[in-house]
């Protein structure tokens, strides 16, 4: 241990202290705005009542605590380091050969515990809730369940014996599960191309893609309306649904298998990607809201700037949140690597915390 046991335990119950008063205080401030917000959204639907709306918060707000994760860390860390240095302790310890780094130990380590904890457990436990709370909204406050897909589109490869079919469809309505418009590229077991099948819709029955009135474009052959035409697949309702839902529903353990599972069938998984890279980025995103933490709270405090060291934290805060948010959207839009998009606010915030450390402090 590179400080005693008892200095360690005593800063990072600080800390701990600090971290639960204001995970606590921002989810009842996020609390409170989402039922004002879902209040008003449901003001014209009389079956949303208020017991429904307050449930429905409640299943929204890891979603929301998830995005605010870097500002707990950082003013809980700030506040931490401020109480102590207040108080002389950080003095006392320092004067006895302890250094920044030293004392910034129980901290770091205690945000990498508690981030492989959210990230092991809490955020599974918060993709079932958030996954509740799109099932609400979409019973109560959105009545035409349709899925409106963007980009490509959706893609679907089918194989059969003889044949192997890749739909494409712009959009897909449920009750029953609909493609519409349709396109079919038929190839055989070679995967030579054979024809190309359009119709208005194509619908999920009886384990077949029923399409009706379509014309079949064969090869060097004159089109043929096609009264009625299957193509048998394995696919149910609920993997249609699954393979929609949104990155934040899937938690972390299936990710992995939710991507090779959308890419199986088409499906662009970037969004998906972009979650599970972000999960494992965060770690390092919330030391570096530490380093940040000690930089600007150890010498303000000194110098008596508690307004700057408020100002600070904000400033920080807000900047690596805009800047994630931009990277993530280039990533999600394939403008830079998925990896890069994840990791490059973490990296970047982590060692511009340290070197604005080691340029404030002697070590």
């Amino acid at each position: 241990m590179i400080v005693g046991w008892t200095i360690f335990r005593y800063i990072a119950l600080q800390f701990l202290t600090w971290f639960g008063a204001f995970l606590f205080g921002l989810a009842g401030v996020i609390l409170l705005f989402e039922v004002a917000e879902l209040l008003r959204r449901a003001a014209d639907v009389p079956s949303a009542t208020v017991p429904i709306v307050l449930q429905m918060a409640f299943f929204k707000l890891p979603e929301t605590i998830e995005k605010v994760l870097p500002f707990v860390v950082l003013f809980s860390g700030m506040f931490t380091f401020w109480r102590l240095t207040r108080s002389q302790e950080l003095v006392v310890v320092r004067a006895s050969g302890v250094s920044v780094w030293q004392f910034l130990m129980p901290v770091m380590l205690t945000t990498l515990a508690l981030s492989a904890v959210n990230v092991t457990i809490v955020n599974p436990i918060g993709a079932r809730m958030i996954a509740r709370y799109w099932e609400m909204e979409s019973s109560y406050l959105y009545r035409l369940p349709t899925l409106e897909l963007t980009g490509a589109g959706l893609w679907l490869r089918q194989k059969s014996t003889t044949y192997e079919y890749l739909l494409h469809a712009d959009y897909v309505t449920l009750e029953p599960l609909t493609l519409r418009p349709l396109m079919v590229i038929v190839y055989d077991k070679d995967n030579s191309y054979i024809g190309r099948i359009d119709a208005a819709n194509a619908v999920l029955k009886d384990n077949s893609w029923i399409i009706e009135n379509a014309w079949f474009n064969q090869n060097h052959e004159q089109a043929q309306l096609l009264p009625e035409f299957r193509i048998p697949t394995d696919l149910t309702l609920q993997k249609i649904q699954e393979s929609m839902a949104a990155p934040n529903t899937i938690s972390f353990w299936q990710l992995p298998q939710f991507i090779n599972a959308l890419q199986a069938i088409g499906l662009p998984a970037l969004r998906h990607q972009m979650e599970f890279q972000g999960l494992l980025a965060q770690p390092w995103m919330l030391m570096a809201m530490a380093f940040f933490a000690a930089a600007f709270s150890l010498r303000l405090v000194r110098r008596g700037g508690t307004l700057a060291l408020a100002f600070a934290g904000v400033t920080v805060g807000s900047f690596a949140f805009a800047l994630n948010s931009v990277l993530v959207a280039l990533g999600t839009t394939q403008t830079l690597p998925v990896a890069l998009a994840a990791w490059a606010t973490p990296l970047i915030c982590l060692a511009s915390g340290a070197a604005a450390l080691l340029y404030l402090e002697d070590g």
